[in-house]
């Protein structure tokens, strides 16, 4: 691969980057009702894309009625109503395989984001998983393109090196390092510990997506995003991330979830040595 056909398409995924960039800064910053605005249309672009792929009609009754299912589940939860919200993400099912998954992934996505933007560390909580996927994604590419080496999936993705993936997942733990540092909240290694394992979900979200469109024969999900193609092309790595991120802040109430693994086992280590203690 020549220099130039290497850094070809950087300039326009940069521009394309920082407008985004600026937009989900902006709405995540301001929170409330910009910010709700953002993922519900967000999810709703995604199922329009995803059944775009599966050739699905978008006009039909049955076609607009998957358009607005994830939409429904996010107005759900953020009434407040979670249980629900999940339990009609869920009931997705009732159009079968393959036709509920871009509904599924688009409403657990958003639901994951609404979620964490709604915590009491909700700001530093979305801030650490766009930077780690961002920053996965961009030393991803930048380091492949200049070591090139070893491709690490070549059936799946033949753009993607080995140390590629690796510079990704340094390029990661480093971010999330930096962000809990920025922050003040919850310990730095925490943050390099779970921005390194999110970068890995990310990475792996990515790598199923590529499948995905492999099988189906299609080289970009959509053309929305100039350099970066369709949403699911640009997202795909966010939707992997952000439900993990989820899910840790339900075992960590109150606190930011890069700091779960180490209160725990901290709590665990001191109340075991206390029971030694006793015994002896």
């Amino acid at each position: 691969m020549s220099s130039g056909t290497r850094w070809a398409d950087l300039r326009l995924r940069l521009i394309s980057a920082v407008v985004m960039v600026t937009i989900g800064a902006a709405c995540l910053m301001a929170g409330g009702v910009s910010y709700a605005l953002l993922i519900l249309l967000t999810m709703f672009g995604l199922v329009w894309e995803g059944e775009a792929l599966l050739g699905h009609s978008r006009t039909s009754w049955r076609g607009i009625l998957m358009l607005v299912w994830p939409v429904a589940a996010g107005i759900a939860a953020l009434k407040g109503s979670w249980h629900e919200a999940v339990v009609l993400s869920l009931a997705s099912m009732i159009f079968g395989l393959p036709t509920c998954i871009p509904v599924m992934i688009a409403a657990f996505g958003g639901l994951s984001l609404l979620w964490l933007r709604g915590l009491p560390y909700g700001l530093q909580g979305v801030l650490f998983v766009f930077a780690v996927v961002v920053a996965s994604d961009s030393f991803a590419y930048l380091t492949g393109r200049i070591f090139g080496g070893p491709k690490l999936a070549p059936s799946i993705s033949p753009g993607k090196t080995r140390s590629g993936a690796i510079g990704g997942l340094v390029g990661a733990a480093l971010i999330g390092g930096a962000v809990a540092a920025c922050v003040g909240i919850g310990p730095v290694y925490g943050g390099m510990l779970w921005g390194g394992f999110l970068g890995f979900c990310a990475q792996s979200g990515d790598l199923l997506e590529s499948a995905a469109k492999r099988r189906l024969g299609v080289k970009d999900s959509g053309q929305l995003i100039p350099g970066h193609g369709g949403l699911l092309d640009r997202f795909d790595g966010l939707l992997a991330a952000a439900p993990v991120a989820a899910c840790a802040s339900l075992v960590a109430p109150g606190q930011v979830f890069w700091s779960l693994a180490f209160t725990h086992w901290s709590s665990v280590g001191l109340g075991a040595g206390a029971s030694v203690v006793g015994l002896r």
